[in-house]
């Protein structure tokens, strides 16, 4: 092994794995952990080094996953499964910084860029039907891993500080983008009012449901388990909903460079929407309803205000491959939100033709029933 795979290998000795480990490589393409393939000779694991940066209550995060995958997993559902260290923990730290490690979950396969509307629509009932799970737990014992995490008006008020203080001087080239981000901020305060003020109801939600925290059997291509509970909060159902479309009813990846190929698409908005509210039908109120788009167009911009924010500071949160990768994360969102914005009319009729159908379906099982 090289010097560094002799440091990791020395890390994985001190969890309880199975086998005498083979290798241990980098593995996946997230933006925050460093995260690494551990194959042993009887089976392989995710080992993670954390960003304690981003994270630093180290041990209520890992407090929060294992009481969300400990009570998934007392309702028969498949999800992550926390390898304990050698004195019992559920994650370790030294000088290199705090690591953990999980079973590897065997014959899945996640998306980058959706395939079909098929596999969107399961991938939004595969998060409802998360949120459904999570509606019976106590919300209560979580801690908040990242505060304001998607508090869009705290959000703004960074970026704002991030134009002002405008440390490496990039500001002056960026004025369109940050013209148009400020131009929108009468939009920023409409969920978290809304939870303020009880109009939409508080959730545990994931926080973070792009596509590739999904993992698909390999074979039938359903659902089987959500993966990067980092983020699981208190919050909005929106916050779920809304970060699904950015990520998955796009055309291209996030960092796609020719914007040419970046476009939103209503039929995905349509097919992801069908799963989502398919399985939260009996709970879902009229107010979050109505607001399902705008979800997506919020965290959109939530999530393109954070890019470029992060580009105007030294891109210090994310983690980048070129000097304008941030930049160009940023002017993919820019794209999608102007086309959600012209699709407006077309994504409030899409919502309320699938709440519709919901409603319809209801009468003729209650209908079926009474026969």
């Amino acid at each position: 092994m090289s010097r560094v795979d002799t440091e990791l290998a020395l890390i994985a000795s001190r969890f309880q794995l199975e086998g005498a480990v083979q290798s241990i490589s980098p593995y996946g393409d997230g933006h925050i952990n460093d995260t690494y393939l551990i194959t042993t000779d009887q089976r392989r694991y995710i080992l993670q080094r954390m960003n304690t940066d981003v994270f630093p209550d180290t041990k209520s995060l890992m407090r929060n996953i294992e009481l969300v995958t400990g009570f998934l997993k007392s309702q028969g559902k498949e999800t992550l499964d926390i390898i304990r260290s050698n004195d019992g923990a559920t994650y370790l730290e030294d000088s290199a910084g705090a690591w953990r490690v999980y079973a590897f979950i065997e014959h899945t396969i996640s998306y980058n860029l959706v395939p079909n509307a098929s596999v969107f629509r399961d991938a939004g009932a595969a998060f409802g039907d998360f949120q459904n799970e999570l509606a019976r737990f106590d919300a209560s014992q979580l801690t908040e891993t990242i505060a304001h995490f998607h508090d869009t008006p705290h959000r703004f008020a960074d970026f704002k500080a991030a134009v002002q203080k405008d440390e490496l001087g990039r500001a002056a080239s960026c004025k369109p983008e940050i013209d148009f981000y400020y131009a929108h901020a009468d939009v920023y305060p409409i969920i978290m009012d809304g939870l303020k003020d009880g109009s939409l109801p508080l959730r545990v939600t994931h926080n973070d449901t792009k596509l590739n925290n999904i993992l698909m059997d390999a074979t039938t291509h359903k659902a089987r388990a959500i993966i990067d509970l980092d983020t699981i909060m208190p919050g909005s159902m929106l916050f779920d909903f809304g970060d699904s479309i950015r990520f998955g009813a796009s055309t291209a990846l996030e960092d796609e460079c020719d914007l040419d190929k970046v476009h939103f698409s209503t039929e995905l908005f349509r097919a992801y929407t069908e799963g989502f509210v398919g399985e939260l039908r009996q709970s879902i109120t009229a107010r979050e309803a109505q607001l399902l788009p705008l979800g997506a167009k919020m965290m959109t911009l939530e999530c393109g205000m954070r890019f470029l924010a992060d580009y105007l500071s030294g891109d210090t949160y994310f983690a980048t491959d070129y000097p304008e990768h941030n930049l160009v994360r940023c002017h993919t969102q820019i794209k999608l939100v102007q086309e959600m914005e012209a699709s407006e009319g077309r994504m409030d009729a899409i919502v309320e033709a699938v709440m519709e159908s919901g409603s319809a379906e209801t009468a003729e099982n209650a209908k079926g029933d009474a026969l």
